[in-house]
Parts: structure tokens; C-alpha cells; sequence
């Protein structure tokens, strides 16, 4: 199975060309995502479907940090890739998988046992706090399987080949299908069902993934020395995976702090939200496949001290985002009602109301999602950790006093206002942080190539 380097050929062509399976990939995730809210919901009832969304923000917190600081590590395999240097490629493999193994223990003790506690702090409501914690603590549980699947999708996207963790996700959203249907359907396993069905489809398809990759990529056959942990190399890894993970668990506190205020709103605007979430994150897919590109892309050019395709590649996603966004738009504005009806039994007039709101307010802030996304994704491919985390700052303060302020004031409405305002302060903190970085990183490699010409 052959890698790919990114560091040469037309930036526009190559990062749409690798996008695409990442994307295909990110809806099937979604796309059994949705299933388990269509199951959910339509079988179970309005509680059932709003218990699992209670849970959404916590799942996010824990998820999101292994999962961003895997994506960190893999961002240190990309560029020794990028530097042709394929020992420590190896090396970098060997180090990510054993730092990962140790993070997810960690966050699994410090998750399960407290997920009520989680769940009542929040305010969650009375008639959904007991579903609610059974999807919650099935999910926390099962996080190693999210956390390997997604390890090593990014080690393999690292290498340039986006094709394969696609086939594998495909598998994986067809396998927890059939599992919803007989967990909750012929088993009458509640909201508890969806939960097994979601870590037991990830598991199968870890366990996949991790056997084809080791047999099937050359540059990924390790030796007993690459698994051996070099403290200096592993420090390496860390610098750039932690500050990654405590940016996405920045950004998780406000999410988390939203659903705080949500809570209090009652059952009806908690199931139109989570309603509401699910078509948001179905069209977010686009821009979060383009950052996962653009990660990869920018990590081995930067290997490569190539800087100007860097800006070429920064330029050509902003355009793919703008274009995503404006179609998004249209048509998102004639069909929004007829997705959130998707997900009832019985349409309920309130919550279809409450849940279009939101999807018609957020669909016209996509491109400062876009935009927020392609530079936080190019900086963490530099090494640069700083201004992402001081992104997940500036989005943290803005959803929070949203969430509060304009919770209180407008209700709902102001829930819906809390996102588009993350977004927006986010933008502006990571453009201003790209140009920074830009033109140190060009004045560093001149700083070097002199150097190695003088020698």
C-alpha cells in the first residue's frame, strides 16, 4: 500500500483530492450518528432522544482531548515524513500508540466513575438524568475504541493516504446500524443499546484497522526498538499533542457551561437542541475534513521547509470553505424543517420551531467555522500550540458570556447566538496568530538555509 507526499503538485487539486474520502468518512460517521438519533427518538420518544443529547457536551470533553492530542502526535509523524526521515517515522508510530495507551487510562478513571455526578451538576432534567447516565457511562468505557480508531487514522493519514481509514469507518457505520436494530429493537436495550452499538461498531473496526495498517504499509512495519519509549522524542510528541488537548477541553468547558443554561430551559429546548446539533454537525463535516487536510498537508510541507505552499494551501481551503458555506446556505433554508421532522415519530411543533431557529442562525456563521478550522489546523501542523490554545481561550470566554448573558436575557435565542459568537472571536485569534507565525517560520528557515550553505 503506498504512502503519498503532499509537498509536491497544484495545492487546490490536492487538498480537495485528499478531502474527499475524509469527508466521505466524516458523514458515514455522522451518518450513523444519525441513526442512532433516528432509532432513538423515533422508537423510545422525545426523553430518550433528549437523554442522549444531555450527554453530548461530556462526552465531548473526554473525547475530544484524546482525541485532539493524538491528532497531535500524528502531526510530528507527518512531518518527519515530510523530511523523508523514516526511522523516526517509524519511531514517532511506536511512541504515539504507547502515550496514547497511557492518556486513555487516565481519562477512562477519571470519567466513569463520575458520571452521574457529572450529569447532576449540569442540571440535567429529572425525567432523562437516569438514560442519560447509561449512555454516558457505556460511552466513557468504551472511549479506547474512539481513541485507537482514531490514532491510527491519522498515523495513515499522516503518510498522505486518506483512502484507507475510509473503508474502515464504512464498515464500521454499517455494523453499529445492525447492532441499533437488534440492541434496541429486538433486545430492548433502550438508550443503553445505542451506546453498546456505537463502542462495540468503533471496536471491531479498530481492531481491523490496526491489523491492516501494520501488514499493509512498509513504512509502518515496526521493529522492537520503535516501541521502545526515547523520553527526549516522546517530549517531542507531548509538546505538541497536550497544548492540543487542553485547547479542544477549553473549548469543551463552554460547551459544557451552554448546556448548563440549556438545561435549565427545560426538556422541549434540550431535545430541539440536540435535534438541531445533529444537522449542524452533519454540515460542519465539510470544514472538519478540510482542517483534517489541511493538518496533514501543512505538517509535511512544514517538514519539507516548503513555507509557500503552506500560504498557497491556506489560500485554496479558504476558497473550498467559502464555497461549502454559500451552498450550505440555500440549502439549509428550504429544507431544515424537513430534516429536524426526520428525527420524531410524531412531530412535535415546538421543538421542530426551537430547532429550525438555531439551524437557521448558525448555517449563516459556517464560513467563520471553515476559517477557524483551516488555521487552527495549519498552526498545529507548524508545531505552533500557542495561539490554537489561545483560540480555545477566546472561544471559551465568548460562548460562556453569551450562553449566560443572552441566555438570560433572550432564552433559547440566546443559546442559539452563543456558538456563532465562539466561532467568530476564534477566527480572529487564529488568523492574527497564522500571520505571526508565517513570517517567523519563513525568517527561521532562511536563518537555516544560510547556516547550511555557509557549512
Amino acid at each position: 500500500m503506498a504512502t503519498k507526499e503532499l509537498t509536491i503538485g497544484n495545492p487546490f487539486k490536492l487538498i480537495l483530492n485528499f478531502m474527499f474520502p475524509i469527508l466521505i468518512g466524516n458523514m458515514f460517521q455522522q451518518f450513523y450518528n444519525l441513526v442512532d438519533a433516528l432509532i432513538v427518538g423515533r422508537t423510545l420518544g422525545i426523553n430518550a432522544l433528549g437523554a442522549v443529547g444531555a450527554t453530548g457536551p461530556l462526552i465531548f470533553l473526554f473525547i475530544s482531548f484524546i482525541f485532539a492530542t493524538t491528532q497531535g502526535f500524528s502531526v510530528v509523524t507527518a512531518q518527519k515524513f515530510g523530511a523523508r526521515d523514516y526511522e523516526m517515522v517509524k519511531k514517532s508510530v511506536g511512541t504515539s500508540f504507547i502515550l496514547s495507551f497511557i492518556l486513555t487510562i487516565i481519562l477512562t478513571l477519571l470519567s466513569a466513575p463520575f458520571a452521574y455526578q457529572m450529569l447532576d451538576f449540569l442540571r440535567t432534567p429529572s425525567d432523562i438524568i437516569k438514560p442519560a447516565y447509561d449512555y454516558l457511562f457505556i460511552m466513557f468505557i468504551g472511549v479506547f475504541a474512539t481513541v485507537f480508531y482514531n490514532l491510527s487514522s491519522n498515523i495513515i493519514r499522516a503518510l498522505g493516504d486518506s483512502k484507507t481509514p475510509l473503508y474502515f469507518l464504512i464498515f464500521a457505520s454499517i455494523l453499529n446500524i445492525f447492532l441499533d436494530l437488534l440492541f434496541i429493537l429486538k433486545f430492548n436495550m433502550g438508550v443503553s443499546g445505542a451506546a453498546w452499538a456505537t463502542v462495540l461498531s468503533q471496536a471491531v473496526a479498530t481492531i481491523l484497522c490496526l491489523i491492516f495498517m501494520f501488514i499493509k504499509f512498509p513504512i509502518l512495519k515496526l521493529k522492537k526498538t520503535d516501541w521502545q519509549i526515547d523520553k527526549k522524542f516522546a517530549y517531542e510528541h507531548l509538546y505538541v499533542g497536550i497544548p492540543m488537548g487542553f485547547q479542544m477541553s477549553v473549548l469543551s468547558i463552554g460547551i459544557i457551561a451552554l448546556q448548563f443554561v440549556l438545561n435549565g430551559l427545560g426538556s422541549i429546548a434540550v431535545a430541539a437542541y440536540t435535534t438541531a446539533m445533529r444537522v449542524d454537525q452533519l454540515f460542519s463535516q465539510i470544514y472538519l475534513a478540510l482542517g483534517a487536510t489541511v493538518a496533514t498537508y501543512t505538517a509535511q510541507n512544514y517538514g519539507a521547509k516548503r513555507m509557500s505552499r503552506i500560504k498557497e494551501g491556506a489560500k485554496a481551503s479558504v476558497l473550498i470553505a467559502f464555497i461549502a458555506s454559500i451552498f450550505a446556505v440555500i440549502f439549509l433554508t428550504f429544507f431544515s424543517g424537513n430534516i429536524v421532522a426526520l428525527f420524531m415519530d410524531e412531530p412535535h411543533p415546538e421543538v421542530i420551531r426551537l430547532a429550525v431557529m438555531y439551524i437557521h442562525i448558525i448555517m449563516v456563521f459556517f464560513f467563520f467555522l471553515g476559517v477557524l478550522l483551516i488555521y487552527r489546523n495549519i498552526l498545529q501542523g507548524m508545531g505552533n500550540v500557542i495561539a490554537p490554545l489561545a483560540s480555545g481561550v477566546a472561544e471559551l470566554i465568548a460562548r460562556t458570556a453569551c450562553a449566560f448573558i443572552l441566555g438570560h436575557y433572550f432564552g433559547y435565542l440566546g443559546i442559539c447566538l452563543s456558538t456563532p459568537a465562539a466561532w467568530v472571536a476564534a477566527a480572529i485569534v487564529l488568523y492574527i496568530g497564522y500571520k505571526i507565525s508565517l513570517v517567523k517560520n519563513l525568517k527561521k528557515f532562511r536563518k537555516e538555509n544560510k547556516k547550511s550553505f555557509s557549512n
